[in-house]
């Protein structure tokens, strides 16, 4: 039996015991073309299979439920009157998905989504033709780079071949040298050594006149003008720290300022200047452990 596995990822299908097949067990299921179910007895097509991609059949599912979900909730930041209500948009999309991943309450999350895509159909084809717009845009602004970096790397290679030529031009001089000319083998040499420090300081300046990109990786072009006018605030009450209370269920550890007081720090390892930089304490370790050897601890009266 063929180890390629195939995934079942129909909507409509109500089981998750039939949406992991192997290949020949989706030929046989269907020979005419479609069918049932085994399960739930829902028809289904071959063209709802693919391949399986992860491990977890159930990230294949999500992924693939997610796609479809996105094509109806394509609004974007810009169509909100503030970012709360994008951000509750988004809140309601991941519900969603949510419940058809884990096929909870799946015939009303379907009538959401349908009575959704009525009610906004002029907004998705609206997002739909932007979408494929700035795709197309994205996608050529990606093939001008790769071309751009294509070319960069056959001029660095095409220097590369003229530095090792130019190399291998000035042992051959200096074999020539020693083979023909009457001078001494030290002046011989000390020539050459002045030429092959000349050779290598022209080497490093032409490698300096590279042509800079001129793109940046999200396809802003290099000395464009670009507006950084402020983001409109949102007024929103201030977060308010409040200190974590940590039940031990067991007697009060002392508190981070009496440890030094009271002497615990005295056996503890002081911190190293590389361990402060990532906000490590000496007596934030020690308070941590003193949780810890204070949680569950009970006396008992005897």
């Amino acid at each position: 039996m063929s180890r390629k596995l195939y995934l079942h990822m129909k909507l409509c299908c109500q089981c998750s015991a039939c949406c992991l097949r192997c290949e020949n067990c989706v030929e046989m299921l269907f020979v005419r073309g479609s069918g049932n179910c085994v399960q739930c007895d829902t028809p289904l097509r071959k063209s709802n299979f693919r391949v399986q991609l992860f491990e977890d059949a159930t990230v294949d599912k999500e992924v693939e439920i997610r796609k479809k979900v996105t094509k109806i909730y394509n609004k974007r930041e810009f169509d909100f009157p503030s970012l709360r209500d994008y951000n509750d948009y988004l809140e309601q999309v991941e519900d969603i998905v949510y419940n058809l991943t884990n096929n909870i309450d799946v015939e009303n999350t379907k009538g959401r989504m349908e009575q959704y895509q009525r009610e906004n159909k002029d907004i998705i084809q609206r997002n739909k033709a932007k979408l494929t717009r700035e795709q197309e845009e994205l996608e050529e602004l990606l093939l001008l780079q790769q071309q751009s970096n294509e070319q960069r790397r056959l001029e660095v290679l095409q220097e590369e071949q003229r530095q090792l030529q130019a190399k291998r031009k000035s042992k051959q001089a200096l074999l020539d040298e020693l083979e023909q000319s009457k001078l001494p083998a030290t002046i011989l040499l000390a020539q050459h050594k002045v030429r092959a420090a000349q050779l290598e300081t022209q080497i490093e300046q032409q490698k300096q006149n590279v042509k800079p990109t001129s793109l940046f990786s999200t396809g802003i072009q290099i000395g464009q003008t670009v507006s950084l006018q402020p983001l409109p605030r949102i007024q929103e009450v201030l977060y308010q720290y409040k200190p974590l209370q940590v039940e031990t269920y067991g007697p009060p550890a002392p508190d981070l300022e009496q440890l030094s007081r009271f002497g615990y720090l005295n056996h503890v390892r002081a911190a190293m200047p590389q361990d402060t930089a990532g906000g490590y304490t000496s007596a934030l370790a020690c308070y941590r452990a003193m949780q810890d050897a204070f949680s569950g601890l009970f006396s008992v009266n005897g």
